[in-house]
C-alpha cells in the first residue's frame, strides 16, 4: 500500500516539476505563470495536453518540439525527474506510512513540499540568471509564517526563536527594498543572507550550518574542476570567469541536508 502512495507522490513531484520549468522560464521575464497557456519558447506555438505530460512528452517527442522540431533543453526533463525523486525521498525520509499517519506528520509533509518547491524555483532561476527573485523569497516567507501559526495554535510550540528571526528578516527585507534599491537593481548578496535566514527558520540552525559547509565545498569543487578544464584547453588567451550561482548551490544543498536530517530524526 505504501508503494502506491509513494508512486502517487512521485507523480505529484513530476507534475510540480513541470510547473517549476515554467516558473523558472517565465518569472525572470515577468510573465504570468498561472493563466497564460504553455507555449514553445522557440516557435511560440501553444502546447497541447499531449505535449505537456511530465517526463513522457519529452521522451516520446525525442526531446524536440512537435511543431518547429527544435530541440528542447534537457533541463526540463531533468528538473521534472529530480522533482519527482526529491518529493518521494522526502516522503520516505519522514517515514510517511499509511498505517500510522497523523495530522502533525501530514502537515509537516505538506509544508515541507511547499518549501522544497520554492527552493526548486529559486535554484533553477539562479542557475540560469544568477538572480534570487524577491517574489519567491516572499512566497517562502508566507509559507514559513503559515507554518509558524500552525505550530503555535495546533502544536502549541514555543515560537520565540521564530519571532526573533522574523524580526531580523523584516529588517533585512526593509534594507533591501528601501536602501539598496536606490543603489542597485538587485542586491544578490543580501538576498543570499535572507535566503539563509529562511533556511534557519524552517530547517533549524544545524541544518543551515551544514548547508553552508556543503555549499562552500560544492563551489570549491566546481572551481577546481573548471581550473582543470581550463588547463586542458590550449591557445586560450584568457579563460572566462562566470559568476557563481550561490543561490543555486544553497537551495540544492539545503534540500539534501533537510532530507538527510529527516532520516536521522525519524528513523533513530
Amino acid at each position: 500500500m505504501n508503494i502506491i502512495i509513494y508512486l502517487y507522490i512521485f507523480i505529484l513531484g513530476i507534475t510540480f516539476g513541470s510547473f517549476f520549468t515554467l516558473a523558472v522560464y517565465r518569472i525572470p521575464r515577468g510573465e504570468d505563470i498561472t493563466h497564460t497557456r504553455s507555449y514553445c519558447p522557440n516557435c511560440n506555438h501553444k502546447l497541447s495536453f499531449w505535449d505537456m505530460i511530465p517526463l513522457f512528452s519529452y521522451i516520446f517527442l525525442g526531446g524536440k518540439c512537435r511543431y518547429c522540431k527544435n530541440k528542447i533543453r534537457p533541463r526540463y526533463f531533468i528538473l521534472e525527474l529530480c522533482s519527482g525523486i526529491v518529493f518521494t525521498i522526502f516522503a520516505i525520509s519522514i517515514k510517511l506510512n499509511i498505517n500510522n499517519i497523523n495530522v502533525s506528520q501530514i502537515t509537516y509533509f505538506i509544508f515541507g513540499l511547499l518549501y522544497i518547491a520554492g527552493l526548486f524555483i529559486i535554484s533553477g532561476i539562479d542557475k540560469e540568471k544568477i538572480q534570487i527573485q524577491n517574489e519567491i523569497i516572499l512566497y517562502l516567507l508566507v509559507i514559513q509564517f503559515l507554518y509558524i501559526i500552525y505550530l503555535y495554535i495546533v502544536e502549541q510550540a514555543n515560537i520565540y526563536r521564530y519571532v526573533i528571526y522574523l524580526a531580523i528578516l523584516a529588517i533585512l527585507t526593509t534594507i533591501n527594498t528601501i536602501y539598496y534599491k536606490k543603489k542597485v537593481n538587485d542586491n544578490y548578496t543580501l538576498n543570499c543572507f535572507i535566503l539563509l535566514l529562511l533556511f534557519v527558520m524552517f530547517t533549524y540552525e544545524y541544518c543551515t550550518i551544514l548547508t553552508v559547509i556543503l555549499t562552500l565545498l560544492s563551489i570549491e569543487i566546481k572551481l577546481l574542476l573548471d581550473k582543470i578544464k581550463e588547463k586542458r584547453i590550449k591557445y586560450v588567451k584568457k579563460a572566462s570567469r562566470n559568476a557563481i550561482p550561490i543561490g543555486f548551490y544553497l537551495g540544492v544543498t539545503n534540500i539534501i541536508t533537510l532530507i538527510a536530517t529527516n532520516f536521522i530524526i525519524f528513523y533513530r
